[in-house]
């Protein structure tokens, strides 16, 4: 359905569940994932190179829908579980390239590694020299308060690169909250007020646009020591010869 072009936790951080179950019960050619009145359990991967995987949804088969390459089937949700999902944890390695497999095949491989007190959420601030999220992640985290209190705090530079063409926009951040300010901006117009990005619509921002910070500043740094940086990564990125900054 995806061709392998997504990532299924943050599509749950993003609360995309509707599209996450369409691929869950979603029938592929030549052969059916479920039957008839088979309960589905929904795990998805945490990070892709650990065997965590986070329990998201439980559901019982209530009509084959008989067609391939789309959603196969109507099921419901087994609502007494949901107080589970987005919680349990489970430890498994996936030794098959097939996502669907039958529990009795895989049950004494898995171990619960951990139940959370709360639905998962892994957006902890990890360090200035660390950050490079895409819009979604940007318009989600920004709300978070490790994030906001990191961000407010410091003056900086920061770069937007679009992974469509790679041009690459430097800006600054020295007013009000600073950073913060800056990317609350962007999260919510996209463009920021910046003259070139004004010109791109927002959907291609949307799916485009990542953002990570190239210096960090105390706040009590003098403002012209922050422009002279942004001038001298413009010059070095070359981003208003090739890129989005139009000064």
């Amino acid at each position: 359905m995806f061709g392998g072009n997504w990532n299924p936790i943050e599509m749950f951080k993003n609360n995309e569940m509707d599209t996450i179950l369409c691929g869950h019960y979603w029938n592929y050619a030549k052969k059916k994932s479920y039957k008839d009145g088979q309960i589905t359990v929904g795990f998805i991967r945490i990070r892709s190179n650990e065997n965590l995987w986070l329990l998201i949804h439980i559901g019982k088969i209530t009509k084959d829908l008989n067609i391939q390459e789309a959603v196969g089937y109507e099921y419901e949700t087994l609502t007494e579980y949901e107080k589970y999902f987005g919680r349990i944890i489970v430890r498994f390695k996936n030794k098959s390239q097939n996502m669907v497999r039958k529990a009795e095949s895989v049950i004494d491989d898995c171990e619960i590694a951990q139940i959370l007190p709360d639905v998962f959420d892994n957006d902890i601030f990890p360090g200035y020299d660390k950050v490079n999220i895409s819009w979604s992640e940007l318009s989600r985290v920004i709300t978070k308060d490790t994030w906001k209190t990191a961000l407010r705090n410091q003056k900086g530079v920061y770069l937007i690169t679009d992974t469509s063409n790679g041009k690459m926009y430097v800006g600054s951040a020295y007013g009000d909250e600073m950073i913060l300010n800056r990317w609350k901006s962007y999260a919510i117009t996209g463009n920021g007020g910046n003259k070139e990005l004004k010109k791109l619509e927002f959907e291609h921002i949307k799916n485009n646009f990542r953002y990570s910070i190239l210096d960090i500043f105390k706040s009590t740094t003098d403002d012209k020591t922050i422009t002279e940086r942004e001038s001298w990564w413009k010059e070095t990125l070359l981003s208003r010869k090739f890129g989005y900054n139009a000064n």
